[in-house]
């Protein structure tokens, strides 16, 4: 008997189309084949009625499991978040850290090469959102700690690199140079533009210099204008930024969500975040962040004063909202998910069951309700019967 698993009797998508009356193979962490042929030697493993699907892969994640990194920024805090999301679905995030002091960033940084290196199952890598970023759209993030980026801001990502696999970081051309966007991204890092007020001239001139992706499209931004594109503008028409969108009902409207689907120029694509906070999988009221309260209320999490702080929403309930209230074919809404998320931060193993891919992947039932989550080709976690 080797380690090859045989799941079977289940309908499965790769990523690009659906399987019928075939079994995903899967050995030694990775998609063998998706076949009809016969395997004596493997384990047998009956899905008969359900749905196989691509594991998701979520690149803003500040919390889960009642843990917010910026308030647990250590191993056991990614830990504890990576699980809470694998019973939602999703497979493989990078977690994040909101605009902080430059001590909790060093903590971060150190938290996420010592996950890498222990194989915290579904980290895929860190975000740091800010805190280079615009104080006149700083959304939820404090004032008081966004800064422009320095010298040793630009060598402590650099040198996080050299440790770590993936490294996304969202900055605002306000306070951050194109010459060093051009260092980050030359380094493999991924460079997202956001709470910014820039112009679309601007924005290209970043993209231009190696900026790839916009963090949360229309949120803290410049908005689409008659006579100024803005950043929303840029985003959904120059065709080198992926664009991630929260697919909650409360930071899009549907209506706006739809349009810039349509809109959207490729190859760079759209796909979905959480923004999850830390109240993703349990029945916590509130939370804390930077010595501010943020309450938890019919689905959104606001300041004090009602801003939006976060999102209370996790992947798979996004794909729903896309597939149900978008009107998206699910298909589309599950590549939203899987596949364009790790297209955008270039993770080459991630977001199909190709072989040779990593086997991360979702078992739902056919009204899309969980059922079971594999990361490696090995099972996180089993919905309750």
């Amino acid at each position: 008997m080797t380690d090859a698993k045989i799941i079977s009797g289940a309908r499965i998508f790769d990523g690009e189309m659906w399987h019928d009356g075939k079994s995903l193979v899967v050995q030694h962490g990775k998609v063998t084949a998706i076949s009809a042929s016969a395997h004596d030697d493997a384990e047998t493993i009956d899905a008969t009625g359900l749905l196989i699907v691509p594991g998701f892969v979520d690149v803003q994640v500040n919390g889960g499991g009642g843990v917010m990194f910026n308030n647990r920024p250590d191993v056991d805090g990614i830990t504890r978040i990576c699980a809470a999301h694998a019973r939602f679905g999703t497979t493989a995030l990078m977690v994040t850290l909101i605009t902080d002091s430059p001590d909790i960033t060093v903590k971060a940084v150190e938290a996420g090469i010592a996950a890498q290196e222990t194989d915290v199952p579904g980290f895929l890598g860190l975000h740091l959102e800010g805190p280079h970023l615009s104080s006149a759209r700083k959304g939820t993030h404090d004032p008081a700690l966004i800064r422009p980026m320095e010298e040793k801001d630009l060598h402590l990502l650099l040198s996080c690199k050299q440790r770590l696999s993936h490294i996304l970081t969202t900055i605002a051309p306000e306070s951050v140079s194109t010459a060093q966007v051009t260092s980050l991204a030359q380094a493999g890092i991924i460079v997202s533009l956001g709470h910014s007020d820039a112009t679309y001239v601007t924005a290209a001139h970043y993209a231009d210099a190696g900026a790839s992706m916009v963090t949360h499209l229309f949120n803290a931004m410049s908005q689409l204008g008659n006579r100024e594109p803005g950043l929303v503008g840029a985003g959904l028409h120059d065709n080198r930024f992926h664009c991630g969108m929260i697919a909650d009902g409360f930071h899009v409207d549907p209506v706006s969500m739809a349009l810039a689907l349509k809109a959207k120029n490729q190859p760079g694509r759209i796909f979905l975040v959480t923004d999850a906070m830390s109240t993703i999988g349990t029945d916590d009221t509130g939370l804390e962040l930077n010595g501010r309260h943020v309450y938890r209320k019919d689905g959104r999490l606001t300041l004090a004063d009602g801003t939006l702080a976060g999102a209370d929403i996790d992947m798979l309930s996004c794909i729903r909202f896309a597939h149900e209230r978008i009107g998206l074919p699910l298909e589309e809404a599950l590549r939203m998910a899987s596949m364009y998320p790790a297209q955008a931060i270039k993770a080459e193993t991630k977001g199909s069951l190709l072989a040779g891919y990593d086997a991360d992947f979702v078992i739902l039932n056919r009204d899309l309700s969980m059922k079971s989550t594999w990361i490696a080709g090995s099972p996180v976690f089993h919905a309750a019967a």
